[in-house]
């Protein structure tokens, strides 16, 4: 089975190797309430997380500074996202620490809707590299896509 390609052709997706950091950019019609709503709600959340399509069969959010989040999809039972809340600044700032990396939710109203940049800071080059491998960036990128769609409808 050939490797996923990656997706550093896909739009609103760049590397920036001196901040250790992976970027997708994407831009709702939606406000900045609605979206932070869409990351913070498990209500919200099981319905577009999972790269799939599929509804999380796990979706537990204490948001709160220290709290934790876990994401559980039908089809990954045994790998479970999870992460502790770092930062909560409604509606325009999340950030979290999850799979040894920073990821980073900010929303910034752009166009009469809201424009979103989701970083994953990594500790080096090293650790970036191996979420490029893993392939994170395509499924956090069709994830994002699935935000839209579902914040679209």
């Amino acid at each position: 089975m050939p490797a996923p390609a990656l997706a550093t052709d896909a739009p609103g997706f760049t590397i920036d190797r001196k901040a250790h950091a992976i970027r997708f950019v994407r831009d709702f019609t939606a406000s900045s309430d609605a979206v932070f709503t869409a990351w913070t709600t498990p209500e919200s959340m099981r319905l577009w997380w999972d790269a799939g399509g599929e509804p999380l069969s796990r979706c537990e959010i204490d948001l709160s500074i220290g709290g934790s989040f876990v994401f559980v999809s039908p089809s990954h039972a045994h790998m479970a996202f999870t992460g502790t809340y770092l930062r909560i600044e409604p509606p325009h700032l999340l950030e979290f620490e999850a799979m040894d990396a920073i990821g980073r939710v900010m929303l910034a109203d752009h166009d009469g809707g809201t424009r979103m940049t989701v970083e994953i800071v990594c500790r080096s080059d090293d650790h970036l590299d191996e979420y490029i491998k893993l392939g994170v960036a395509n499924g956090t990128s069709q994830t994002l896509d699935n935000l839209v769609a579902h914040l679209a409808d």
